[in-house]
């Protein structure tokens, strides 16, 4: 693979993006839903500029290097415009449902894919994890669009983002359990909690050096730069040190944009820093879609059709559980979520980028890899195209009328 094939893939796949892009202007529908489409389309064209742009992949492009590359500028870009003072308001249910939540997801849907599809449990169980964090992305741009409650966004969100940080350490521990050839249930539990507070002390670390290197400087693309050196190395430092490392970039997100942006960046400097990282998000979301959909063959997924429904449905009733069930206890400590908000934040727990960058992340060798990424993929299409599609008007009416 030479540089310049390189360079011709990533232009290859951002022309698709760009595509993409104008076709879901023009037809109006979510972009996540025209990505998933075009993932499978690139799966099932098969005409030689298609076949030579999938020979093209780089080499340097591992499971390891995609997660370096991918994950810490999503996860970034996601904490970077939450307010701390929205977060603390509602930190009890966000809390409840991205730690709880994601365990009562990742186990339901991990023993009913072992139980009717035969999935080994150890596969099983790191599928869970893969497809147990939500990636509302489409019900918040419609949010966003609507008169919705503020509070009903920020706990959207705010556990869209938490839950990336569980499930991405659930996912390592349990990946790192079966190449040791197993992993005890106190071990597991000690491990994640080490894991989950390192990450969260690193990220304090280098968000609070990051902001505070900023208050000195007023010069837009230097501290772009600086952001994009905390994210990347946040991430990076704390896998070194066996941390967390989305913990700490989701951490480290948190701390600029709550202090060193808001304190320490002109205006014109925020503006510029939230429109570079919105188009890194674009481009990093439009890049995983291609890049699962040129991996799995639409044939795959088809002979798959059983276990991706039955996944799905697991999927589904684990989210369903989760939300109905530890809400009430959130609504005993804090302030109550109204009944039809939670069927908002049901139909709300869709799946999307962080699952397909885990599945890719998935070592080349990893027992039953090809039909896993199969399903993580089904399954990202199904919540997107079919649950999505079924968020209705009348779900967010219902939930203006509560707010």
């Amino acid at each position: 693979m030479t540089p310049s094939s390189t360079i011709e893939f990533l232009i290859w796949l951002l022309l698709a993006a760009s595509v993409v892009a104008v076709i879901t202007a023009r037809l109006r529908i979510p972009y996540t839903v025209a990505l998933v489409l075009g993932g499978l389309a690139l799966g099932l064209i098969h005409l030689p500029l298609i076949d030579q742009l999938i020979s093209q992949r780089p080499n340097w492009l591992t499971p390891s290097v995609a997660l370096v590359v991918f994950l810490p500028a999503l996860l970034f870009e996601g904490s970077l415009k939450i307010q701390l003072r929205q977060l603390r308001e509602n930190l009890v249910p966000i809390l409840l449902l991205a730690t709880l939540g994601v365990f009562v997801a990742a186990f339901i849907t991990s023993f009913a894919v072992h139980w009717a599809a035969g999935l080994p449990m150890a596969a099983a169980l790191v599928f869970g994890a893969i497809v147990s964090p939500t990636d509302p992305i489409s019900v918040l741009a419609i949010f966003r669009s609507s008169a919705v409650p503020k509070r009903l966004e920020v706990i959207v969100e705010g556990e869209s983002l938490f839950n990336d940080g569980t499930a991405a350490v659930l996912f390592g521990i349990l990946v790192g359990g079966t190449a040791k050839g197993g992993l005890t249930i106190g071990t597991g539990i000690e491990e994640f909690f080490v894991v989950v507070l390192g990450g969260v002390t690193l990220g304090l670390i280098v968000g609070w050096i990051i902001s505070k290197i900023t208050e000195k400087i007023d010069d837009p693309q230097i501290e772009i730069t600086l952001t994009t050196i905390a994210a990347y190395g946040s991430y990076l430092g704390a896998q070194s040190l066996h941390l967390s490392g989305v913990i700490a970039t989701v951490t480290t997100g948190l701390m600029i944009g709550n202090f060193g942006a808001r304190f320490g960046m002109s205006p014109h400097t925020r503006i510029s820093l939230w429109s570079f990282w919105e188009y890194v998000s674009f481009v990093i979301n439009s890049i995983v879609f291609l890049l699962i959909g040129m991996q799995v063959r639409i044939g795959t997924l088809l002979h798959a059709w059983e276990p991706v429904l039955l996944a799905f449905g697991a999927v589904l009733l684990g989210r369903v559980l989760s939300v109905y069930a530890l809400t009430p206890v959130s609504n005993a400590i804090t302030k109550k979520i109204p009944l039809r908000w939670q069927h908002v934040m049901v139909a709300g727990g869709l799946r999307g980028s962080l699952s397909l960058a885990l599945a890719l992340g998935l070592p080349t060798d990893f027992p039953f890899r090809a039909q896993i990424l199969a399903m993580t993929f089904g399954v990202v299409a199904f919540t997107i195209v079919v649950q999505g599609r079924c968020r209705s008007a009348r779900c967010f009416a219902c939930s203006e009328s509560q707010g």
